[in-house]
């Protein structure tokens, strides 16, 4: 199969003072992003940037160094290829969060809870461990990890509220997280050690470095994962995956 295309994910948690004005910064990516033919969504806040953008393979490399210039970051990505475009339009948004979790959360906690993709299989394999899938709910339907809850959810911003029902800090006291790139466990991991958990991990990269990383004879993913583009989900092998319906707009862009 052809795969002239490459979709690139990134973020990075960084005041975003220093860079200047983000009306300004959200006009400079939009001109670099047309002058690339890149396509896609990035989301700029006070607390950083967000974003899955796909472009022609000698484009793509273009871009990471005038996007990252703009952005005053060497921009580390995960990528994966395909026949096709996955986005068809230039966006860049400017929110009050990259990622929507509506609750204050010292980043500093997560500190020491980031576990590599080669080390998960023998966090989430430990009985005492609590395997927490910080996803929606139609999320963890394409796949998901073994023992992992689904929690139900219909927004990410709904998850605290999950937790404090049906989770105690004096029992539940070792819990492993994950998503799609780590950019919400990036927030739920300190959120939960300031709730009182005394053992929190959480899947450095998220699933889609584990499906890079991790052989498929020794992976403990089952089904497909859900990504934000055309593509819907992606296998074992970060191809496209069974489900090929295209997301909603809600939906498009990046977790």
């Amino acid at each position: 199969m052809n795969e002239a295309f490459q979709i690139i994910t990134f973020y990075e948690f960084k005041p975003m003072k220093n860079v200047g004005d983000l009306t300004g910064l959200r006009d400079r990516l939009k001109a670099i992003m047309a002058a690339n033919e890149i396509r896609g969504t990035i989301i700029l806040a006070e607390e950083g940037f967000n974003s899955t953008v796909c472009g022609r393979r000698e484009a793509i490399e273009s871009f990471v160094s005038e996007a990252g210039a703009a952005l005053g970051s060497e921009l580390v990505y995960k990528s994966s290829f395909h026949a096709k475009a996955p986005f068809r339009k230039i966006d860049v948004k400017i929110k009050p969060e990259i990622v929507t979790l509506k609750r204050r959360v010292d980043l500093k906690a997560g500190i020491g809870t980031h576990v590599p993709p080669s080390k998960w299989n023998d966090v989430i394999s430990d009985p005492a461990t609590i395997v927490l899938d910080t996803r929606n709910d139609y999320e963890f339907k394409e796949g998901t990890f073994r023992r992992a809850i689904n929690p139900g959810t219909e927004k990410f911003s709904d998850l605290p509220s999950f937790v404090e029902k049906n989770l105690d800090p004096a029992v539940d006291q070792k819990i492993a997280v994950f998503c799609t790139g780590g950019i919400r466990c990036e927030k739920f991991a300190p959120y939960l050690v300031e709730l009182g958990f005394r053992e929190v991990f959480q899947l450095e990269g998220g699933i889609l470095k584990y499906i890079e990383t991790v052989p498929s004879d020794e992976s403990m993913w089952e089904g497909d994962c859900f990504v934000f583009d055309d593509r819907r989900t992606v296998d074992n092998e970060l191809k496209p995956g069974k489900t090929s319906a295209s997301v909603s707009d809600s939906q498009r862009g990046s977790e």
